[in-house]
């Protein structure tokens, strides 16, 4: 099965409002095609979330992750204010 990799850069948002040096500015994300939709998995995070199409997906993701740290230290988790997302998309050649 050949790859294709796809990279989505989605700013993340809204996390905290102050900044922390030296912490990591990129929450990861695998992206597979299911048999109906796509599934996000979260490689930093414990975060899956799918939808139809590839700007549903990173709308979802978007909103999984200020959930999932809402309320949280982004310092617990490594991270900072302005953290981006990034997003691999694995796709059959058939996909693409």
């Amino acid at each position: 099965m050949k790859k294709i990799w796809l990279f989505l850069h989605i700013i993340a948002k809204d996390f905290c409002s102050c900044y922390i040096e030296n912490m990591k500015r990129t929450i990861q994300f695998h992206i597979c095609k299911g048999d109906k939709k796509y599934v996000a998995e979260g490689v930093d995070l414990p975060v899956v979330t799918e939808a139809v199409t590839l700007d549903e997906l990173a709308t979802n993701i978007q909103e999984a992750v200020a959930l999932h740290l809402e309320g949280e230290k982004l310092s617990d988790w490594n991270l900072e204010r302005g953290s981006a997302i990034l997003a691999n998309v694995e796709l059959m050649a058939g996909y693409a």
